[in-house]
């Protein structure tokens, strides 16, 4: 629609009328000091604690730098849409404008945002005290937009207002997946060490031979000047993500991820084959008659993990010990100084901080390879007793799907007129495992029986066989006749990848856990000139998820998200 007309009633009525993506207008009818229950002057001085104000009732209030500003009234006028600034509602703009420059490129933004001030930070506001005893107590500091699930360790999620923003995630967006606190490495003093079978054995100064094993020590320089840069585009995805969306089915274990644990970078760094054969497994022949098997690669934290050598030794493979990401030096958060990258695996195999290397016949020991989390069973399996888990298949590709950004389930989207040819705009991701590259998308309002198929957009030009990032997709959708009167529609959407694999239509009890399915989004349509609740529960203040928005009626399935549980329970095939 080309004029949209929101009206939110609260103790401040504001009118809001955008007749086109430029041009806005807004009429306030009643005081904005009405509204608060203090005077809106500049000497008022706030505390970051002060009890924060994110809704138009209370007032929504941001800081940047040591002032305060009230954004009430702007934030239907936001030019980002007013889902991306009520991120940052009770809480500071700071990081959000560091990511986004045009905000500082630009004067208006800070003439805007001067007119809005009523008040400073509290300079006399004690200094937050850390507890040194606490071994999460360095951990770096992270960006308030994230969706975080728990601090210790730190797990958070790429917002769905930011998920679409850029194709490649800024660092300070990523996803994080963390299973203990965040390393401090210094850089002059970290040594990468490689040992194993088909490794030559020899000892350098300050290594015996007893806890080196074999052929390999080199430094941070040492690998930069030892080795060409590579630089590899790849998106990694959490093994549980979308978790979250299966809660309503059954109770699941783990983070309830909704559909942004996964992100996408470009990572430099040297190629993991170049450096094993530096380290004496100088081909695949050698690595079979070694009986070289797996590569394990032991992280710092204590975490470890490994990848088939088939993978490791592929030049098609791209996997890349990265020591840059995105241009930059890589974070603590992700890696710092040197992570492993596994283009087309599961997020767990991209070990970070690795600090050791070793080639064998056998896969990594513990948890993240032979456990549970990361294996897949027949929906049939109700318990483990009796099942010898560490023979099962671990996770390492994963298979095609998609995910619907925009709009959110929930979402309440203004028509025109119901007999006039309506469409509603829909936009995602998809993605899979192996490098497999998405060839079409398909969204549909009617349950699977008729489908539109999407224009591809970013990331669809990359190599077929090597497409290691997601491509992102976007469907002007035609709205149905019998929509409005119904009061919404479900819209769904499945992908296709280069192999031609297709996401499901629906899981029987006769389909494996480990299939990805079409993926819903429930949305409400009212006539354009009805009331549309345009109040956002945004992230609070705080490294939690309190939201109530559904996003995905359905969402992708990771392998081991219902190991174990029953299938019977399942009401209509588009909902699983």
């Amino acid at each position: 629609a080309t004029t949209t007309t929101a009206t939110t009633t609260t103790a401040t009525t504001t009118t809001a009328t955008t007749t086109t993506a430029t041009t806005t207008t807004a009429t306030t009818t009643t005081a904005t000091s009405a509204r608060r229950h203090f005077p809106p002057v500049t000497s008022w001085h706030y505390t970051r604690h002060h009890p924060p104000a994110r809704t138009p009732e209370t007032g929504i209030y941001v800081t940047y730098k040591e002032s305060v500003y009230d954004i009430t009234e702007f934030v239907a006028n936001h030019p980002g849409g007013t889902d991306k600034i009520m991120m940052a509602a009770g809480k500071a703009i700071d990081p959000y404008w560091r990511i986004y420059q045009q905000h500082t490129n630009s004067a208006t933004p800070s003439e805007l945002l001067a007119a809005m001030k009523i008040g400073e930070l509290d300079k006399s506001e004690a200094p937050t005290v850390v507890d040194e005893s606490d071994p999460y107590s360095s951990d770096p500091e992270r960006h308030p937009g994230l969706l975080f699930h728990n601090t210790k360790p730190a797990n958070a999620e790429l917002p769905p207002a930011l998920a679409m923003q850029d194709w490649v995630t800024p660092a300070d967006l990523w996803f994080i997946r963390h299973h203990h606190p965040v390393p401090e490495v210094k850089g002059a003093e970290y040594a990468l060490k490689a040992n194993g079978l088909g490794i030559d054995t020899v000892k350098e100064e300050g290594f015996g031979a007893d806890s080196l094993k074999g052929g390999l020590k080199l430094s941070l320089d040492g690998l930069k000047e030892r080795f060409e840069p590579t630089e590899v585009t790849t998106t990694i995805q959490c093994g549980g993500n979308r978790r979250g969306g299966f809660n309503h089915i059954a109770k699941t274990s783990g983070i309830a991820w909704q559909f942004g644990a996964i992100s996408t970078a470009v990572w430099k760094g040297v190629l993991l084959r170049e450096v094993l054969e530096e380290a004496g497994l100088t081909s695949p022949k050698v690595a079979e008659k070694m009986g070289v098997k797996h590569i394990i690669f032991k992280a710092i934290d204590g975490l470890q993990a490994s990848i088939p050598v088939e993978k490791a030794l592929n030049p098609y493979g791209d996997v890349l010990l990265a020591y840059e990401m995105n241009g930059e030096p890589l974070p603590r958060e992700h890696g710092y100084p040197l992570r492993l990258v596994v283009p087309g695996s599961v997020g767990i195999r991209n070990v970070k901080w690795v600090g050791e290397i070793t080639t064998s016949d056998v896969e990594a020991v513990g948890p993240w390879q032979r456990g549970i989390a990361y294996k897949g069973f027949s929906p049939n399996v109700k318990s483990f007793e009796g099942v010898d888990v560490e023979k099962v298949l671990s996770m390492h590709e994963m298979p095609v799907q998609s995910a619907i950004v925009s709009p959110i389930s929930g979402t309440k989207v203004a028509v025109e007129d119901k007999d006039a040819n309506e469409t509603v705009t829909v936009a995602g991701w998809a993605w899979s495992g192996g490098g497999r590259g998405i060839v079409r998308v398909d969204v549909s309002t009617d349950g699977g029986k008729t489908w539109n198929t999407a224009e591809l957009g970013e990331g669809k030009d990359q190599n077929p066989s090597r497409a290691w990032a997601w491509t992102f997709w976007e469907l002007e959708l035609p709205v149905p006749s019998d929509a409005l009167a119904k009061g919404g529609m479900e819209i769904c959407c499945r992908a296709t990848d280069a192999s031609y694999c297709v996401q499901v239509r629906a899981l029987t009890a006769t389909i494996a856990a480990s299939i990805i399915l079409v993926v819903v989004a429930s949305v409400t349509l009212v006539a354009s000139d009805a009331t549309v609740d345009s109040t956002i529960d945004a992230n609070p203040a705080g490294p939690k998820i309190t939201t109530t928005a559904t996003y995905l009626t359905a969402t992708a399935l990771p392998c081991h998200a219902l190991a174990g549980k029953p299938r019977e329970d399942m009401e209509h095939p588009w909902s699983e």
